[in-house]
């Protein structure tokens, strides 16, 4: 078994990788019958020289191996037929822009592996980004509200060496008397609470944050049965709500009340209520005025997220009153945070992480003879280009229908 780990081809360029020169070391350790190969790259966050150092092969050319190890979509003329290949494929929830990348995957004869479908036997994924995603995004919603409010000015994450210069910047800062909310129960809004916890942010109960008020800054951390309630009346059951969520509706709006800065690290499903709407927004007591939104669904779940916006220029303004986009800073604006690549930002942490939990969950199934089952879950597509029964639900995404 030869495992490559392929250059980044998409633009804008992502520096991450899935797995750093010392994970490969460890790799290597553990099963010394694998061969690896590392795609030479100019944009990866660890340079030639450092896989090399480790007695890494580096090379032009990648095609004599079997596996291929990747982070995001691999362009159509980059892909090599009958070939494994791992990485973000978005396809899975048939998104439109990306039917000719699965069509030419099936067509290439490539046995694909998403990334997000790798998973335990219940459904929950076993490998993912999110925790630098929640790190990162909470950060540069508080750089935004440092710039807005003319409080303080913390330098863009992607200056920064890694996640200990992350925490340093945080360190000089003083957060003023807001009430915070933050969505979610995962690792994506758990790397958000580290990040209010080393500000030393104090995390309340959802009954004082709704009744009280304070003389220092505070947080609650909602999940899905506090923001979501039965349109009956009676007790929600979580399970039941992700498994058909129709018989719910919002109960967001006691925390709009009460929140100045909201930081959303929810996941969102299909057929959930909306937490807030664009009507919602223009109620006289809608109290937020700063969003990170990490979750990022355009025109969904957070009316104000109407566009992701980029590191480059991560911030605007929503007016709830006219529904459009102004500056981030403009006066009663609703200022928004909704980087969609945030982990990018954080390329060498996100990375050493990530490959860490590969490492852990995926690799062992290679020599294991998949004994937990791992591969079999994930494999989208056949060697002979179909899709495997598990997402046969794509066949008519694949065939333009959909």
């Amino acid at each position: 078994m030869k495992f490559a780990i392929i250059k980044e081809r998409k633009n804008p360029p992502d520096r991450r990788v899935v797995f750093s020169p010392q994970d490969l070391k460890t790799l290597k350790n553990n099963f010394p019958e694998a061969e690896i190969v590392v795609e030479s790259s100019d944009i990866r966050v660890f340079n030639d020289s450092e896989y090399q150092k480790l007695g890494f092969q580096v090379s032009e050319d990648v095609t004599d191996a079997d596996v291929m190890f990747g982070v995001k979509e691999v362009p159509l003329d980059a892909l090599i037929p009958n070939k494994k290949y791992f990485f973000f494929s978005h396809t899975i929830k048939k998104q439109p822009y990306n039917r000719k990348l699965l069509k030419a995957i099936l067509e290439k004869n490539i046995e694909m592996y998403d990334h997000e479908t790798i998973v335990k036997q219940n459904g929950a994924r076993l490998i993912g980004f999110g925790r630098y995603a929640g790190l990162v995004g909470a950060y540069n919603g508080f750089r935004a509200l440092g710039l807005r409010d003319n409080l303080f000015n913390l330098p863009k994450v992607e200056t920064l060496r890694d996640l200990d210069a992350v925490k340093a910047e945080l360190d000089k800062i003083t957060v003023p008397n807001i009430k915070i909310l933050l969505t979610g129960t995962g690792k994506v809004a758990y790397g958000a609470k580290e990040i209010l916890d080393h500000l030393k942010i104090k995390q309340v109960s959802d009954a004082l944050y709704l009744t009280s008020e304070f003389t220092e800054p505070v947080y609650v951390m909602a999940d899905v049965m506090e923001y979501a309630k039965r349109k009956d009346g009676k007790v929600g059951d979580k399970l039941a709500f992700y498994k058909d969520a129709s018989d719910y509706e919002s109960n967001f709006m006691p925390y709009a009340k009460h929140t100045d800065f909201f930081i959303a690290g929810h996941f969102y499903g299909d057929g959930a209520p909306y937490l807030f709407t664009r009507e919602d927004a223009k109620h006289p007591e809608f109290k937020i005025n700063l969003i990170a939104d990490i979750s990022c669904d355009i025109d969904g779940p957070v009316a104000s997220t109407i566009r992701p916006s980029t590191i480059a220029d991560p911030f605007y303004g929503y007016d709830a009153k006219t529904e459009k986009e102004v500056a981030f800073d403009a006066e009663g604006a609703i200022t928004m945070m909704a980087v969609d690549n945030l982990p990018c930002e954080l390329p060498k942490d996100a990375s050493e992480g990530f490959g860490g939990m590969f490492l852990k969950h995926v690799i062992p199934s290679f020599f294991n003879n998949d004994e937990k089952g791992i591969l079999k879950r994930a494999k989208m597509t056949t060697s002979d280009g179909k899709l495997t029964p598990r997402f046969a639900y794509l066949q008519d995404y694949v065939n333009g229908k959909e």
